[in-house]
């Protein structure tokens, strides 16, 4: 009798950050000592008839309402179709930015590692099983951690002496932000530590125009970092100001973050407006999707980076040969990463997550290789939505 999936649910959690809070005007993660963030995930299991049950948990609100327009197709159907599902979803969520996709299509493959007792990054194809990941630091503060430029300076030594070869730095939000704050900072860490470690600098779109983007961006220039990303109130969207800003620079650029699906990727890089490719398996349609974008980016002779920490980015990245780095995000001296505690083993994305060589491991065993903690995950709901 051929499989089927029986059941899908969704189960919104909510989970708390101490010492965390945002910058007064802005919406980024700051260190704010003495305050606690609140703030909500989605855990997503789909049941198939066999007994399995493919799981992935981090889907935002976002992600969730498209699961909410989309889930009652997957019920009844071959849970192995991924390639299949993920036409027929992309179709379906033509009018939003896709980001429903993701979950569902990474909980399948976690379901096809359990039914064949094989880490995803073997179905892919395994390239590695380590990889160096770099510091993805916290915004900017005014509370005595990230405040400076030393501190930042001084974090950035702090992660070299752990074993990180990579560091990214973030800057100030909201009211704070300051072009000449970051400019300086990118000097500072430059000055420190450029000698040792490949440097990132992410404005997050903070910047507010095309000149301040320039000003950064010859910053990273003098200190030869390794990218510049996501600078300025485009958003990380325009082809032609990047494009502009590539031709102004030295610094390598790294877009695509907030673009969603194969073929936004594919014209960003056609139209020679990135350097190195940006994807996720969370935002980018699963590690179907994912995987479509590294082998467009290797097509062109580029690097993908996957963003953000997490399970799903490890078998990505072990599968991929054009790929430098892992994202170890958001990372403090003095407040945790903002990873929700959701692991029942031994997996950890935290600063001292790390080998002496600052790599990370890809979970080794069936699906996404990683237990989740159900019981936290459903003392701490706040809803749940089942389809059948």
């Amino acid at each position: 009798m051929a499989v089927t999936i029986d059941r899908i649910e969704t189960v919104e959690f909510e989970y708390e950050l101490p010492d965390v809070g945002t910058p007064p005007g802005g919406f980024d993660v700051i260190y704010d000592p003495g305050n606690t963030m609140t703030r909500s995930l989605f855990a997503v299991r789909i049941s198939t008839s066999d007994g399995l049950t493919g799981e992935y948990v981090g889907s935002n609100s976002p992600g969730a309402a498209q699961i909410n327009m989309v889930a009652d197709y997957l019920v009844g159907r071959d849970p192995t179709a991924r390639e299949r599902h993920w036409s027929e979803l992309k179709r379906a969520l033509r009018k939003y930015d896709r980001m429903g996709i993701g979950p569902l299509d990474i909980a399948l493959w976690d379901y096809a590692g359990k039914k064949y007792d094989a880490p995803i990054h073997e179905l892919l194809g395994s390239y590695r099983d380590r990889f160096p990941a770099y510091a993805s630091t916290y915004q900017g503060d005014r509370s005595g951690g990230l405040d400076s430029p030393a501190a930042y300076a001084d974090f950035a030594e702090e992660c070299l002496e752990m074993g990180y070869p990579g560091f990214k730095v973030h800057g100030w939000d909201g009211d704070w932000r300051d072009p000449d704050l970051l400019a300086e900072t990118v000097r500072a860490v430059g000055e420190r530590v450029g000698d040792e470690m490949d440097l990132m600098v992410d404005p997050a779109c903070d910047l507010d125009t095309y000149a301040e983007a320039l000003q950064v961006g010859r910053a990273c220039d003098e200190y030869g970092y390794l990218w510049y990303e996501d600078p300025y109130r485009d958003g990380g969207i325009s082809q032609h100001g990047h494009r502009k800003l590539r031709q102004a620079l030295d610094t390598p650029i790294l877009q695509t973050e907030h673009i969603r699906g194969l073929e936004p990727h594919t014209d960003f890089v056609a139209t020679e407006s990135t350097d190195f490719v940006r994807a996720d398996p969370e935002y980018d349609g699963g590690f179907t999707g994912a995987s479509k974008i590294a082998a467009m980016a290797e097509g062109f002779g580029l690097d993908v980076e996957f963003h953000a920490p997490g399970p799903a980015q490890r078998h990505c990245i072990a599968a991929t040969r054009n790929a430098n780095y892992y994202e170890m995000a958001l990372v403090h001296p003095d407040a945790p990463n903002t990873t929700p505690p959701i692991y029942a083993g031994g997996y950890r994305d935290e600063l001292d997550a790390v080998d002496d060589d600052g790599r990370v491991p890809v979970p080794d065993g069936p699906g996404l290789g990683v237990e989740y903690d159900w019981d936290y995950i459903e003392a701490n709901e706040l809803g749940r939505r089942e389809y059948r």
